[in-house]
């Protein structure tokens, strides 16, 4: 298989549900590309190909139908921003000159049904003034859907242009007749035409203003990166445009400054507001070998620190990029109003045609039958349709990064709604993931060294605060042929006599016998037991012990309310995690212990095949199986890079809170998004059959269409006024 690349790319001039369809249907036809997704709302296109095609050659085929594209990256956003700032100026520009044309006809005409008969009445009701004042509207103004519909009949993928282009026109010749050829009638539609065009792009003017507030998450988000750093180089400080910073640089940041780029801190300490990346609005504490973000403010001390990731390495790109990502993407729900608008506009010209004929035939009056089928033309578009979804899921996504919730896409936005089962990992998830020592017994002199040697080489968390126990205490001695015994310890030899260092499995795979009693009255207090030995005695005990989050209990309590059954999963024996699991609320059936790294996928699936929709939320490297095989996978944001690129959705504050806090964000975008559905729905059904049956002329009727889509942005954005 040939090598495949993603790109994104902007979309400009799509206008409804039907062009972003029509582009993605184009795109997904075109040789060499192997997926293809268009997103209405946030005019994007993300395009998978092989490599016998290009960036340019997919640019080449979107222009080809009728619409632009642009390749969305660094180089090219600020041209994307440019020129979506300079159409909103020309439809700006093109709106205020339809409003001065078409208003002087609307006033006339309201003035003649309150019964003014005064001159200038008389005078704007003349054919040839109104001919004069609609007909720039009508051509100039109006050139856009004109544009739109011959590119959308040229493709056979009829649009709201051809809806829009087809309703004016018919009331613009209809006027044209009867003012100028046609003695017998003298009634003139040219406010008719006038207003419908107007009101249809004060629809879109606020439409396209209301897209921009769904993006101000990423706005917000893009604003928080530094402009510049201060630089340490041979002792000297130099302010550097922050594009010039590379890994390994020397920066200093003072108090009230932005911290430029991720590092870690060589020397002072401070306070960081990090609530900007985390939602945790309470200042973190931070001193010599911690970690920085970029974006984060240093509130009180002055620090040196290492620059570890810069440019679109560092953790706010990533979340900058996820949240994009994440926008972009369609949600399951959306199916339904995509294959709806498929159809929506040719069943609209079929209600048409039959209005006029049913109307023409019955009436006997065929202007009327014009007039009516005008305003089915008019009223209807799937605009509102097709925004329903992706608004929704933008606002969703924006308001989840805002409070340290990243997620991936519209899919896990929806599916985690229906979590039925929310299986936690014990360790960093439940518990704060920094165990420390707690007792240590020894039975031979060395056995600290001996202990701190060996775990010295390992990556777990409790070998780590054994080192950290006994690193000041004892001399490091070298270790040769280390290994790693998955579910048991670890072993290794020193000064020629091999030792090792694990769990109780440990010992009875090693036939040591060792204080069982002991061993269970530490275990029921939620420590972990860990021996040393030799080839055959127990040189030391040592328990460790991780302290249980304050908001784990509370947290779980808030799923329960939710009805959702709460599972923890720990490589712990079955007292200590019987007496973690009871700290935070959990039954001895929810308790799942004493498992190995690779079965925690096998728990999920097992859970899975009884019917449940599971959550699994851990957040180190043997998580990832399970997060990855989980119905949505939730990753501690202080957990592993791994463990987050295979999540659905990232903790940044990594607190158990936000798994509730996400799964009610989910709930209320998906009552928002079926709001917007049923709205859109609703309006088109009540609508055309009242247009059809000529209860709404067509001003009233192009009013109400241009609003619809409008309404459906607003509903969405109120999402933003709900905390979480």
């Amino acid at each position: 298989m040939a090598d495949a690349t993603v790109e994104t790319f902007a979309i400009t001039g799509m206008t409804c549900a039907n062009c972003s369809a029509r582009v993605e249907k184009e795109l997904k036809t075109t040789d060499g590309v192997l997926e293809a997704n268009v997103n209405l709302a946030t005019e994007k296109a993300t395009v998978q190909f092989d490599d016998t095609l290009s960036a340019e050659q997919v640019i080449q085929r979107v222009e080809a139908i009728g619409y632009g594209a642009i390749l969305f990256d660094e180089e090219h956003k600020q041209k994307i921003q440019q020129e979506k700032a300079a159409y909103l100026k020309r439809m700006k520009r093109d709106l205020i000159l339809s409003t001065v044309l078409t208003a002087p006809l609307m006033i006339a005409m309201v003035a003649m049904l309150l019964g003014s008969h005064a001159g200038w009445v008389h005078f704007l009701h003349l054919p040839l003034v109104q001919l004069i004042l609609v007909t720039p509207v009508q051509f100039g103004v109006g050139q856009r859907f004109y544009r739109g519909a011959y590119h959308a009949l040229k493709t056979k993928a009829p649009n709201m242009d051809v809806l829009v282009a087809m309703g004016t026109s018919a009331a613009f010749l209809l006027s044209v007749y009867n003012g100028f050829f046609n003695p017998h009638n003298s009634d003139l539609y040219f406010e008719s035409s006038g207003m419908i065009i107007t009101l249809i792009l004060l629809g879109k003017y606020l439409e396209q203003k209301a897209k921009t507030k769904t993006s101000d998450a990423i706005k917000q988000l893009m604003s928080l990166q530094a402009k510049t750093a201060t630089v340490i180089v041979a002792g000297i400080e130099q302010q550097v445009p922050i594009e010039k910073v590379q890994a390994g640089d020397l920066l200093r940041v003072r108090p009230g400054e932005q911290i430029p780029v991720d590092g870690k801190i060589l020397a002072g300490q401070t306070t960081i507001d990090e609530s900007m990346l985390t939602g945790e609005s309470l200042p973190v504490d931070k001193q010599v070998e911690d970690q920085v973000f970029g974006g984060t403010v240093n509130t009180t001390g002055s620090i040196q620190f290492t620059a570890t990731q810069v440019g679109s390495m560092t953790v706010l790109s990533r979340i900058i990029r996820m949240v994009e990502d994440a926008q972009g993407e369609k949600a399951p729900i959306q199916q339904i109003a995509d294959k709806i608008s498929k159809i929506f506009v040719p069943t609209v010209l079929g209600i048409a045609l039959l209005t006029l004929l049913a109307t023409g035939f019955f009436t006997g009056d065929w202007q009327l039958a014009i007039v009516h089928s005008v305003s089915v033309l008019v009223i209807a578009c799937p605009c509102a349709l097709g925004l329903a979804t992706p608004t929704a899921i933008m606002v969703g996504t924006g308001l989840g990064a805002k409070s340290g919730i990243l997620i991936k896409g519209g899919g896990a936005l929806e599916k985690i709604a229906h979590l039925t089962t929310v299986v936690l990992d014990k360790t960093g998830t439940i518990t704060e993931g920094k165990p420390v020592v707690a007792d240590f017994e020894a039975f031979d002199p060395q056995a600290l060294a001996y202990l701190t040697s060996l775990e010295q080489q390992s990556e777990h968390p409790l070998a780590k605060a054994i080192y950290q126990y006994g690193k000041d205490q004892t001399e490091i001695l070298p270790v040769d042929q280390f290994e790693s015994l998955t579910g048991q310890g670890v072993t290794g030899i020193i000064n020629g006599k091999q030792y090792f260092v694990g769990s109780k499995r440990g010992l009875k795979e090693r036939n040591i016998s060792f204080a069982e009693d002991r061993v269970i009255a530490l275990e029921e207090e939620g420590k972990t037991v860990m021996f040393l030995t030799d080839q055959a005695n127990l040189l030391a005990m040592i328990s460790v012990t991780d302290q249980v989050k304050a908001s784990s209990k509370s947290a779980i309590e808030a799923l329960h309310t939710l009805g959702i059954k709460v599972k923890m999963l720990t490589g712990d024996n079955p007292q200590t995690a019987r007496y973690i699991g009871e700290q935070v609320g959990l039954q001895s059936a929810d308790i799942v212990a004493e498992v190995l790294p690779e079965d925690k996928a096998q728990v999920v699936k097992e859970l899975q095949t009884k019917g449940e929709s599971v959550g699994m939320v851990g957040d180190g490297i043997n998580d990832a199986p399970a997060l990855a095989l989980a119905d949505i996978g939730i990753a501690m944001g202080s957990g592993t890079d791994i463990a987050m690129e295979t999540a659905d959705i990232t903790l940044m504050n990594s607190d158990l809170v936000s798994v509730e806090k996400s799964i009610r964000l989910s709930k209320l975008t998906l009552r928002k998004i079926k709001q917007n559905l049923f709205w859109a729905f609703c309006y088109n059904v009540i609508g055309i059959p009242f247009a059809a049956f000529g209860f709404l002329n067509p001003i009233i009727a192009g009013g109400a269409m241009a609003f619809s889509s409008v309404s459906v942005l607003l509903n969405s954005l109120s999402l933003n006024q709900k905390k979480l």
